[in-house]
């Protein structure tokens, strides 16, 4: 007689439920415990480079640093303005390569300009005092920006956005996180053409994931340390719709 699993309910008494709450809680908090942010530039980095498009246009790398994307999007084709609050960290000089040192809000920038942007990792420090050479918070940096950048795309361009997303917060001064409130209004105005979504496993390893698992993640902060913080990552292509130019502002 072939053997069959059968599923028999348990039932719980009520006022053990308020308990268990509170031990799934923990057990969460211990799982992410012993995660960190080893290895996010790998994923955002490959990810964007991986879908990097051929162009002979206009392409803008915001917070730059001193990552090696501006010299990808160079030897694709592009011409390069790339920008960052700090001075150049670049190891490496390209003639389709100019670097900006500046507040892209404060910037005379052209509008409806590159094809390409590159925002990678950058646009959830904007606003968060304490880091970067920022002093004055601005709990609408992030959304501010997001709209400029929108502003200077061309209509269809393309950006590649990489973010750290989760539970909503912000773990300052080093990052936001964003989650089911925040994300929606970051995202507003482009459309979604690709997406991927990453969490750290219990090695502490980064993998793919669906977005719900991502966005349900629950962010640790560390008071010093950022790579000792936790969250997962989104990384999205998008494009900027027809009508979505430089009136009006930001929701917010």
């Amino acid at each position: 007689m072939p053997f069959v699993e059968v599923q028999v309910p348990i039932y719980v008494p009520l006022w053990l439920y308020p308990w268990l709450r509170r031990l799934r809680g923990t057990l969460s908090s211990r799982r992410t415990a012993g995660l960190d942010l080893s290895g996010d530039r790998d994923v955002e980095t490959s990810f964007i480079v991986a879908h990097m498009p051929y162009g002979l246009g206009e392409a803008l790398d915001f917070g730059c640093g001193g990552s090696n994307l501006s010299l990808h999007a160079a030897q694709q084709g592009f011409r390069v303005v790339a920008l960052d609050l700090q001075p150049s960290a670049f190891r490496w000089r390209h003639p389709n390569v100019s670097y900006r040192q500046g507040d892209l809000l404060g910037l005379d920038l052209p509008e409806d300009h590159f094809d390409l942007v590159i925002n990678c990792s950058a646009v959830e420090h904007v606003g968060l005092a304490g880091r970067y050479g920022v002093t004055q918070s601005d709990s609408e940096g992030d959304l501010k920006v997001m709209f400029r950048l929108r502003a200077l795309m061309r209509p269809g361009g393309t950006m590649l956005l990489t973010i750290p997303c989760g539970l909503d917060a912000v773990l300052g001064p080093f990052a936001r996180v964003y989650g089911a409130t925040r994300l929606p209004l970051l995202l507003e105005g482009y459309a979604v053409e690709g997406e991927s979504y990453w969490v750290k496993d219990n090695d502490n390893r980064w993998g793919q994931c669906e977005r719900d698992v991502a966005l349900a993640f629950r962010p640790t902060a560390h008071p010093t340390n950022p790579v000792l913080c936790s969250y997962a990552l989104a990384c999205f292509i998008l494009k900027k719709t027809p009508g979505n130019g430089s009136a009006g502002g930001p929701a917010g």
